[in-house]
């Protein structure tokens, strides 16, 4: 069994930052690609960022030069930096971990976490 738990959101004002972890732990072979999407009131799931096991990054064209995913391996744990908030950053976050156990490789979600930002 594998958990995710995701941590850091929060109210900031435009301009602001919050950073975003998430904690996977259970048994765990390994774990290949994380990522972080964000789910707005009345909108689709999207994505934000996602990092590789190899550290290769890549992001939403809105968050390009203000977010910043990064990944510790030891811990498990994937991060999202967020900088120079703005309003319409405000929305649920949520991250995916693909996740290699003994009985194959699956994709985990967080329980999300609320992330607001006021103008």
């Amino acid at each position: 069994q594998v958990q995710l738990v995701e941590s850091g959101g929060g109210l900031v004002q435009a301009g602001g930052s919050l950073r975003l972890s998430c904690a996977a732990s259970g048994s765990i072979f390994s774990i290949s690609a994380m990522g972080w999407y964000r789910q707005a009131p009345g909108k689709q799931r999207e994505l934000v960022a996602t990092i590789t096991a190899g550290r290769a990054t890549n992001y939403e064209d809105s968050v390009k030069g203000r977010f910043t995913i990064s990944r510790d391996n030891a811990k498990n744990t994937v991060y999202l930096q967020m900088n120079s908030l703005k309003p319409e950053d405000t929305a649920v976050y949520y991250c995916n971990v693909r996740i290699t156990t003994a009985f194959g490789q699956y994709d985990y979600w967080g329980q999300g976490t609320q992330v607001t930002v006021s103008s």
